[in-house]
Order: structure tokens, then sequence, then C-alpha cells
């Protein structure tokens, strides 16, 4: 994995080689050149290990998923800000499987980082309404879900905020005790 200014540098070699290519009248090559100056491009925009880390987890390969995440050591040096916001996002969806709190902590961080699709963002909002729903923190939670539902704009996740919001509302109800002191049976005769 190369750093994101290696990226641009190597962009920007392959650029000027092309123009080169065409000025001596290789125009085939030069445009070969171009070709691979964009591939550099759009991964100094797109991580590689982070599509990596998508394609696995699309798969429902976590393990596999987790492990291309590792491979990025320093993700402040190696990945543009929105990057970042997505590794935080894959971390919390890889962590959420077993340590909740250190989940919120990567959401969060994703959240403050920001996503580029909307869809994303109500994904996370929607993972940190779930957790604080259960450390019953309901007022946060409904804050959360209706920015998640604020954030989904074609509806992909209306089935999934309306079931929290349902389990939010059985778990605000008071619970009936039944048989507690003299009843009908089990009580003293």
């Amino acid at each position: 994995m190369f750093n994101k200014y290696i990226k641009i540098f190597l962009a920007v070699g392959v650029l000027i080689y092309s123009i080169y290519e065409f000025s001596e009248g290789y125009i085939g090559a030069g445009i070969m050149w171009i070709l691979l100056a964009s591939i550099f491009i759009f991964l100094f925009f797109k991580n590689e290990m982070i599509l990596l880390a998508f394609f696995q987890l699309r798969k429902q390969n976590f393990e596999g998923a987790n492990k291309w995440l590792s491979k990025i050591k320093n993700p402040k040096s190696s990945l543009t800000i929105k990057q970042q916001g997505y590794y935080n996002y894959l971390k919390g969806i890889m962590v959420s499987q077993t340590n909740m709190n250190e989940a919120e902590k990567y959401f969060k961080k994703a959240v403050a980082l920001g996503l580029s699709m909307d869809t994303d963002m109500a994904m996370t909002k929607l993972n940190l309404a779930g957790i604080a729903m259960s450390k019953n923190r309901k007022r946060e939670a409904e804050i959360l879900l209706s920015e998640a539902k604020k954030l989904d704009k074609q509806n992909m996740m209306e089935d999934q905020i309306k079931m929290m919001k349902d389990q939010m509302k059985r778990s605000g109800q008071p619970k009936q005790q039944f048989g507690g002191g003299r009843s009908g049976r089990g009580g003293r005769r």
C-alpha cells in the first residue's frame, strides 16, 4: 500500500511521461500512460485496502475484511479524511460483533470524519442508535434514529428503523407483574 502522497507523485510522473510520449509521436503509448495515471488518481480517492475490505464484507467474510483493514498501519498518514471515515466505519462493523463500547468509538469517529454516501452515514447512525438503546440511553437513540431516517432518502433501511422504534416503544412500557402478593392461586388460604 502506497502513501497517499506517493500516489499523487506517481500520477504526476506518469502524466509527464505520457506528454513526452505524445510529443515523440507515440499516441497509443501516451494514451496507455494516461490510463495508468488515472488508476493512481483513482486510488488516491478510493483506497485499495478499503475497497478490498468492502468486497470481503459483501461476501460476508468478516475475517477477510478485517485482514485487509489491518494492512492499513497508520490511517492518518495513508488515507484522506473521507477514507479515514470509512476505515472507522468498517472497523466499527467488525468490532461490533464482539465489543460494543469499542464499536461505538469507531462509529462516532466515522460520523465526525464524515462519509461520502448518505446511506452509509444513515447506517452508522442506526448502529449508534442500537448501541445507545442497549445502554438505556433512549433519548440519544431517538435522536440518532430520526437523523438516520432523514439520511435514508431511498428508504433502504426503513424496516430496520421501524423495528428499532417498535423495540424502543416496548422497552419503554412498564412491566406487568403477575402473581404478586395474595392472589387466587398460590396465596394463603
